[in-house]
């Protein structure tokens, strides 16, 4: 059986119903606009914020009537120990101290990307095995609700057999929002694209193969803007491409945020509507076509905050014995992070040359 017709059953589980405390380490934007809110509508307990900046973290807790605040991870642990879920919202350099501190046995949760490299992804997975974490990066994309429904009629066969998924994403990214990236060595594919390559695994696993460029644009101090992906997969009849221009500054009438599956007796097109006019947003879309024109499909909820309930949901039900899978384990994001190097790798080399 194909990977897309028998998804993971976290793909499709509600919020959990006896979740464990939440303790949210990092204060800043992502914390505040996706993680608290996404905990509230779903009733999930947040214990505590923790950040080195105590006027912000005490900010935020107000915000959202958290009860407290901590200056450190040390004082963190100290005070909630194993029996929370840690929920670290921060850049992915303080990872490794993070988990050290960590008690060993306690669940986590990183924020995306799980480092900028393999090199850096492999070793924080060996710092999980060693202190035996349970471990999830929040890969929300694969939880958002129009993805959750486009896998759903995947799954019933409703298009047929899949034979091209695609990625588009041209928009006007303001990545002055963002100002830790500014400096990175490798900037668009782990920041941004690292979603959609992500996305892809969870519907048809990993590629065999890589081909990929990722350019910077010349008035902009990034190491990157634009990338193209092309993912092979030997013996099957599936084209996979991925295109991200977040250059595109000349109005929004051709800007363009979707993914795209066809099969063999229909289509899907889902609009991530976060990407247009980001942080606002536009709608969300989802429509179908079986040949007949295209029809549209009522799905309630967005990326932001929904798909960030059903991250933490997946690694709650694991962790209380609800679920016995884990489909954003750190271990399956570290494949996701070996594209993305082995895409690095084949920009550097510039492609094969004419004969």
């Amino acid at each position: 059986m194909l990977p897309e017709r028998e998804p993971d059953p976290a793909y499709v589980a509600g919020p959990p119903s006896d979740p464990l405390p939440i303790v949210v380490v990092g204060a800043g934007g992502i914390a505040r606009d996706a993680h608290l809110p996404a905990y509230r509508r779903a009733g999930m307990p947040v214990a505590a914020v923790v950040d080195v900046d105590a006027a912000r973290a005490a900010e935020l807790a107000a915000s959202f009537d958290i009860p407290t605040t901590h200056s450190g991870i040390e004082a963190a642990v100290a005070a909630h120990g194993s029996d929370v879920v840690y929920d670290v919202a921060v850049m992915p350099d303080a990872f490794a101290s993070i988990l050290e501190a960590l008690p060993d046995g306690a669940a986590v949760q990183l924020q995306k990307p799980l480092g900028y490299t393999y090199a850096q992804a492999r070793a924080l997975v060996d710092i999980v095995e060693r202190k035996r974490l349970t471990a999830a990066v929040n890969t929300q994309l694969r939880f958002a609700p129009h993805v959750a429904a486009a896998r759903r009629l995947i799954a019933d066969g409703v298009i047929g057999e899949l034979i091209d998924l695609e990625v588009l994403v041209r928009i006007e990214t303001r990545w002055e929002l963002f100002p830790s990236v500014f400096g990175l060595e490798r900037m668009e594919m782990p920041m941004h694209s690292v979603h959609y390559v992500d996305l892809v695994r969870s519907f048809v696993g990993d590629p065999s193969g890589v081909s990929a460029v990722t350019v910077p644009h010349p008035h902009k101090q990034l190491a990157s803007t634009r990338t193209a992906y092309l993912l092979h997969y030997a013996g099957r009849p599936l084209r996979v491409t991925i295109s991200t221009n977040h250059d595109h500054t000349f109005g929004p009438e051709h800007q363009e945020a979707a993914v795209l599956w066809h099969g063999t007796e229909g289509a899907i097109r889902t609009q991530l509507g976060l990407l247009l006019d980001y942080p606002r947003g536009g709608p969300d879309l989802l429509e179908v076509s079986t040949g007949t024109g295209w029809q549209a499909v009522d799905v309630e909820g967005s990326w932001f905050p929904d798909a960030f309930i059903a991250t933490m949901g997946a690694l709650q039900r694991y962790v209380t014995g609800a679920a016995t899978t884990l489909p954003t384990s750190a271990s399956d994001v570290l494949r996701t992070m070996a594209v993305l190097e082995a895409a690095h790798e084949a920009s550097r080399a510039g492609g094969h040359p004419l004969p």
